[in-house]
Order: structure tokens, then sequence, then C-alpha cells
């Protein structure tokens, strides 16, 4: 009987690690993605690689349309899109 116990505590904290990894990728993906895009808006793709990978992620995909910039980043198993544009007001 105890081995039982003891065989699905381990499952449970193996499976609770893997939900715990995921969890940290998808959320490394996605400040990856918020900063290439905001880079990319700014200076362009070069820039939006850059800070992927500063940030621990991969520039999967990269779409410029006029004054906005949509990028996917991937960290592990996770990937993230996010988007970013550029807005100029001109004031009195």
């Amino acid at each position: 009987m105890l081995l039982v116990v003891l065989l699905v505590s381990l499952i449970a904290v193996a499976v609770l690690a893997r939900l715990g990894s995921v969890a940290d990728e998808t959320a490394r993906a996605r400040t990856a993605a918020d900063a290439a895009a905001l880079a990319g808006v700014a200076e362009g793709r070069p820039a939006a690689r850059r800070l992927a990978e500063a940030n621990g992620g991969v520039l999967v995909e990269f779409r410029e349309e006029e004054a906005m910039v949509e990028v996917v980043v991937r960290v592990g198993a996770a990937a993230a899109r996010a988007r970013a544009e550029a807005i100029v007001e001109w004031g009195p």
C-alpha cells in the first residue's frame, strides 16, 4: 500500500512540475512577444529578433502593415502572438 501511495505521489509531482514548466514558458513567450512587437514597430525586424532573443525566445513570424507589427515568438514549447501599433499624434 505504501508503494502505491509513493508511486501516485511521484506521478503527481511530475505532472505538477511539467505544468509549472509550461506555465513559465507561456509567460516568458508572452513577455518576449510583447517586447519584440514594440521593438519591431519602432525599429523593424532586426530589432524585433534581438528583443525576442534577449528574452529567451525565437522570432517565428514577423508581419508589418503600415504602422502595425505583429509577431509570433516561441519559448520552449510555448508560442505567443503580440501586436504593436505606432500612433503619432500631432498636437498644437
